[in-house]
């Protein structure tokens, strides 16, 4: 009996060294797991705000992936032009926007580096600083309200005219109420956009993105099951449609911080717009539409010059080319308020180190991301499968791919001089325009969409990219040596 009481302490002593060990082990793993974990996000510089940006885009992206396989699986080829023919229209709500978003999130990013907000909604800190944040919210409301209107009636009549005056020979697509219903989200939705820019502003990055993760995974949800149910064109209402009703709730419970910014006064406080903010704005809303002319005429051009089928394969092909840039440029631009408000203090030097950090990784990440869907591209023809049909040739794919790697750096320069509230890419964004759209329209016409990338990656090489490095290095000495 004591004998085998004593073995039994003898091995339960053994056994404690050895289950210490196993904890200790255990916990040495996971330390060191989660500093490589946390040296791994450092390195490849994600931060929260990042990473719910990078899920929400990704989820995009692979959304997108699905969202493509059922177009091709359940619209025609001239559908699918329709399809993303109705997104480039679309567009041109920037005409009624005129980058109004960018201006109301660098000011209110500007003026809440002096404020302080409790979770509660409470505003402290400088009262001046206050009163012009809430001028800055007031002022959106007014001039969103009244342009969604101008954008509805606009879409309507100027969608219609263009579908009814190209119409697709050879097959009856039913676009009359699909654009409707398009139209009227997007008026819908343009009243809302400004006030997450607002938001953003106001240091919510990160909320903000993760917002956009439940927006993409609603709107892709409801996309989907409108193609499967063969309604297809209904889907891009569908999708901006989801987006603003989650919007909705999301801004609906944020009320607390709002609804007191909107019913305070700001007196001589307020934001002077035509002193203060016109003569940064005119030339951001000049940028935005060019920006219209050198990335969605492509499409429009093509339907009414080379058909539906053509629109749809330049369409997709953009589509592929958007979703990769989506998340690629996570990284710069989850970075403008923060921007904001180190300029607002005078933080250059971490500024730069912060900037070109960001810049050379959304760079990296497009141009890695770039190359895999060229080389996924080259298969599909190797392989003769259908859906090549689907999409542009593998030359033309690559000279597209090459000028999305190129605006990702033109964004981010662009994006660093206006964080400075100066608009210095008017003369780039102007002459991009001038040459891109003559191009777009008269190489489309002859050349199809060849032509069409041909001329915007000669463009991009040879006059937007160094004009656009030139400008950027320029007024950043100016700025700081000042």
């Amino acid at each position: 009996m004591f004998q085998d009481e004593s073995v039994q302490t003898d091995t339960e002593a053994s056994i404690v060294p050895e289950m210490t060990e196993s904890v200790g082990t255990r916990a040495w793993l996971a330390r060191h797991s989660r500093h490589g974990r946390t040296w791994l996000l450092a390195g490849l510089g994600i931060d929260k705000a990042i990473a719910f940006t990078i899920l929400a885009r990704g989820w995009a992206s692979l959304a997108g992936l699905v969202t493509v396989a059922l177009i091709a699986r359940f619209l025609s080829p001239a559908e699918q032009g329709y399809y993303y023919t109705f997104g480039s229209l679309i567009a041109l709500q920037i005409v009624f926007e005129l980058g109004f978003s960018f201006v109301i999130l660098q000011m209110a990013s500007h003026e809440r580096a002096h404020l302080t907000f409790s979770s509660g909604g409470l505003i402290s800190g400088d009262p001046i600083a206050h009163a012009r944040l809430a001028s800055v919210l007031q002022k959106t409301i007014r001039w969103y309200t009244s342009a969604a209107v101008l954008l509805g009636v606009f879409l309507l009549t100027a969608g219609s005219y263009f579908f009814s005056a190209h119409p697709h020979s050879g097959e009856n697509i039913s676009w009359h109420f699909p654009w409707y219903a398009a139209a009227f989200a997007a008026m819908f939705t343009f009243q809302l956009d400004p006030l997450l820019s607002f938001m953003e502003g106001c240091g919510f990055v990160k909320n903000v993105a993760r917002l956009r993760i439940v927006q993409a995974v609603t709107g892709s949800m409801l996309a989907w099951l409108t193609l499967a149910t063969h309604h297809g064109l209904f889907a891009p209402a569908m999708i901006i449609g989801g987006n603003a009703g989650v919007a909705s709730i999301w801004l609906f419970r944020r009320r607390d911080l709002l609804m007191p910014l909107l019913r305070k006064n700001a007196g001589e406080h307020r934001i002077h717009w035509t002193r203060e903010v016109w003569p940064f704005q005119w030339r951001i809303a000049i940028s935005w539409l060019c920006g219209y002319f050198i990335f969605q005429l492509y499409n429009p051009v093509l339907f009414a010059f080379r058909g539906a089928v053509a629109a749809g394969q330049m369409g997709m092909s953009l589509s592929l080319a958007g979703a990769l840039s989506a998340v690629a440029v996570a990284w710069i631009n989850t970075k403008a308020a923060p921007f904001g408000a180190m300029i607002a203090r005078k933080e250059f030097q971490p500024l730069d180190r912060l900037f070109f950090k960001t810049l050379w990784q959304s760079v990296s990440v497009c141009a890695a991301g770039a190359l895999s869907v060229w080389l996924g591209v080259i298969y599909l023809n190797w392989a003769h499968l259908p859906f090549a049909r689907r999409v542009l040739d593998p030359i033309s794919m690559g000279f597209l791919l090459a000028v999305t790697v190129l605006n990702i750096v033109i964004n981010g320069e662009a994006l660093y001089l206006r964080a400075h509230k100066q608009e210095k890419f008017l003369l780039p964004s102007i002459l991009g325009a001038l040459l891109v759209a003559p191009s777009t329209y008269f190489l489309g016409r002859s050349y199809g969409s060849f032509g069409i990338v041909t001329g915007s990656l000669a463009i991009g090489l040879f006059m937007g990219l160094p004009l656009a490095t030139y400008i950027f290095i320029k007024y950043r000495r100016i700025w700081h040596e000042q």
